[in-house]
């Protein structure tokens, strides 16, 4: 077996690591730096540079030039094949990869190691798509003889934000799609989980990306994120965060009216329904939620359970979550890592403190966790509330904790108007073994994805999005390519 905790020793001494513009490793121009912590321990990994407007304006400046330079001379097969390589690199490193994001970001190893084959299918999804894309020969009804045809060309520069709880995947999620359509890209990860997403520019670079065709500029959101999102030069603006900030980056973005992609917060249900197989359900929908200690924007964090089984699922989901191992990331039987940061700590306590001041039952958990392995990190008891009522704070508001509410329901027009009293449409669950109902559900609930008898499934195949104030926008399958290409229409008179 690895020994996780020797090579979480050797990867982060503490020192500094430069951002990346055009193809090249600098400090910020300010050369003000921030720290990298591990939020199991509190210990800094490294510190990275705390880029401001002015990087921003080098990095959109560098990928303006390979946009119209060299990269714009990559045919179809160069870009399917660049990427190609990117995936044999990211496989080869891919252990590192995921103890990085361990250590930058506290998900359980176990977690990280296990997405590979969703980031490599990306990736080689995305490759696939490199080569798939094209436009039409119209028919019109122009008089004379006159021929009218569309091409699809990369909308330009891209500006990516994205959030720190899944570096690895949120990276290639932004990147992967842009390098097909052959868009180039300007990076802005999360200031608190910047260090994976500069080990992922080296290995791109080394697979041969061309400069400037990628760039990562660390920083924080008021002083990086904010310049990006209203660059003039920047062509399209892709997001992934909370709502509010989500709104501030629509805003930002009307100054050229670049186009904009949000994927944003969610407080998702899951509705168990009276003939549903409980020893199934009761894992999935636990995990629903505490799966990265409920730091994951599709979270089923409101449980709808049918009133007739509603006390002894939410009992063995209690079970469950109280059987459940916290503790560090690198430990390979942990189940619930640290939250990220004092600040998000802070924000979970408000929760557990509201949900009984408003007349909810602490069923488990409840409050922070604490002992040996837990010293200088931040840790949570995973927690289900009972009689909780749709107005409550903790039924209604995004908490990024492992945190479920639990809520008994009668009948089904009942439960969906319920589930869909929400300004969220990110996703939904659904547990019922009668094919008829789970249909009626599924087609019933306000969400962009809903699971049948499972969750959080998601595939490169597959379009992943929300509706409402969970933004707007696809990532995965074809939709999501067509978010990078601008449609032109030719015309030719044959006269």
């Amino acid at each position: 077996m690895k020994d996780w905790q020797a090579s979480a020793a050797t990867l982060y001494d503490g020192s500094f690591r430069p951002m990346f513009v055009d193809g090249a490793w600098r400090a910020a121009r300010s050369e003000r730096e921030m720290p990298a912590t591990n939020p199991a321990d509190g210990t800094r990994l490294a510190t990275v540079p705390r880029g401001d407007a002015s990087d921003i304006d080098d990095a959109v400046a560098a990928a303006r030039r390979a946009f119209e330079g060299p990269w714009s001379k990559f045919t179809p097969y160069e870009r399917q094949n660049l990427l190609l390589r990117i995936a044999e690199r990211f496989e080869a490193e891919w252990e590192t990869l995921c103890l990085s994001d361990t250590l930058d970001m506290g998900m359980p190893i176990q977690r990280t190691l296990a997405n590979q084959r969703r980031v490599l299918g990306m990736l080689r999804f995305y490759a696939g798509q490199a080569v798939s894309v094209h436009g039409q020969t119209i028919p019109n009804s122009f008089p004379g003889d006159i021929y009218s045809s569309t091409v699809r060309e990369p909308v330009g520069v891209v500006g990516a934000i994205i959030p720190w709880n899944a570096p690895i995947a949120g990276s290639v999620w932004k990147i992967a799609p842009a390098l097909a359509t052959g868009c180039t890209v300007v990076l802005k990860p999360s200031e608190e989980a910047s260090l994976t997403v500069l080990m992922i520019a080296r290995i791109m670079q080394e697979a041969g990306l061309p400069d400037g065709v990628l760039n990562i500029v660390t920083g924080t959101g008021a002083e990086a994120g904010a310049a990006l999102a209203e660059h003039p030069g920047v062509d399209k603006i892709v997001f992934t965060g909370s709502t509010a900030t989500g709104q501030a980056i629509a805003r930002a973005a009307t100054g050229n009216l670049k186009r904009v992609s949000l994927e944003l917060g969610g407080k998702s249900p899951v509705i168990v329904c009276r003939d549903a197989d409980m020893d199934k359900a009761v894992p999935v929908a636990a995990m629903a939620v505490f799966a990265n200690s409920g730091q994951i924007c599709i979270a089923g964090s409101r449980l709808f359970v049918a009133r007739e089984i509603h006390d002894e699922f939410v009992r063995r989901v209690a079970d469950y979550a109280s059987k459940l191992k916290i503790g560090h990331g690198i430990a390979t039987d942990t189940d619930i890592g640290p939250i990220i940061s004092a600040r998000q700590a802070e924000r979970i306590e408000g929760y557990l403190s509201a949900g009984p001041a408003e007349g909810a039952e602490v069923v488990t958990g409840g409050g922070r966790a604490t002992g040996t392995g837990l010293d200088g990190g931040h840790f949570f008891h995973p927690t289900v509330f009972g009689s909780v009522t749709d107005e409550m704070s903790v039924a209604r508001e995004e908490i990024f904790g492992p945190v479920i509410s639990a809520m008994p329901f009668d009948t089904l027009d009942e439960v969906v108007a319920r589930a869909n009293a929400t300004p969220y449409g990110l996703a939904a669950g659904v547990f019922s073994t009668h094919l008829g109902i789970a249909h009626k559900l599924a087609h019933r609930l306000k969400a962009g994805s809903v699971w049948v008898n499972m969750y959080h499934a998601i595939d490169p195949a597959v379009p992943f999005g929300g509706m409402k104030m969970s933004g707007y926008g696809r990532e995965g399958g074809a939709e999501h390519v067509e978010e990078y290409l601008d449609t032109k229409a030719i015309w030719i008179n044959a006269d």
